[in-house]
């Protein structure tokens, strides 16, 4: 990819009270092949047990001695994922701005293809799906149904209950990892395919996202919230269309949630 397809990517990592995942995942995004990279942390852990790390520490050296400039952001109190993740964008310079969870770990290619495709099909954005390696033995060929984008990426209004909503099976446990496989996609020539959304890795046309109103729309959640990161996805979709990409490259680590009350989930109770 020429300098001038390398545009900038802010990569903005929400964490609570995982140190030991969090330094997996900033090694992943120091081994990237993409180089043009700033990462923004946004910790909300109670006391500063994260950013003491070793670990972490050691990574973030790492990070800066390759040249990617890392910040590090205790950021209180807790308000929701919504609100860290509206933090986070609002830290945010680069034109394209890649979501990345704090317990993933990411093949090298990834960030290079995401914004590939961003750029050669004109999305809103692109996500990675993230697989469960434990499920590798788990296939479902009833949930792999795949519709691939032809040509540019076009905005599409998703919205629970509607056939485009059940999109959402293809990312459950190994469904990606064996979807890639049965269907030779290479990071030569990848499959994009039609999203419902994508959680975990999402690489998002920042302006875009500010156009729709980013997470702002946190201080009409409680605390307790999850699927704040579907709804802006649905939002960006419906103004200027996202796709997903194969292979994924991008690996969760299974750990047990942080965010155990999940009673209201924004896109149900929030207007698309």
């Amino acid at each position: 990819m020429s300098a001038a397809r390398t545009p900038p990517v802010d990569v903005l990592i929400p964490t609570y009270n995982r140190p030991a995942a969090l330094a997996v995942t900033l090694t992943s995004v120091m081994a990237q092949s993409y180089r043009s990279l700033r990462v923004v942390v946004s910790d909300q852990t109670e006391d500063d047990r994260t950013r003491s790390d070793g670990t972490v520490q050691a990574v973030m050296r790492v990070l800066r001695a390759r040249g990617i400039p890392v910040g590090f952001h205790r950021h209180l109190p807790r308000r929701g994922l919504a609100e860290q993740r509206q933090y986070l964008l609002e830290q945010a310079t680069a034109p394209y701005v890649l979501f990345l969870d704090d317990d993933l770990v990411l093949e090298p290619d990834v960030v290079a293809r995401m914004v590939r495709v961003l750029l050669a099909r004109g999305a809103g954005l692109v996500g990675a799906g993230v697989i469960g390696l434990s499920h590798a033995g788990d296939v479902r060929p009833h949930e792999q149904v795949l519709e691939r984008w032809e040509g540019a990426v076009t905005p599409e209004t998703i919205a629970p209950g509607t056939r485009e909503w059940e999109r959402y099976r293809l990312h459950n446990a190994a469904n990606l990892y064996h979807a890639a496989r049965d269907l030779g996609a290479t990071d030569a020539d990848p499959v994009v395919y039609k999203l419902a959304w994508s959680g975990g890795c999402a690489l998002y046309d920042r302006q875009v996202l500010l156009d729709v109103g980013g997470f702002s729309f946190w201080r009409a959640l409680p605390t307790d919230h999850a699927g704040e990161d579907v709804l802006a996805q649905l939002r960006v979709i419906a103004r200027a269309g996202g796709c997903g990409v194969l292979p994924s490259g991008v690996y969760h680590q299974e750990l047990p949630t942080t965010v155990p009350v999940r009673t209201v989930d924004a896109p149900q109770v929030l207007p698309l």
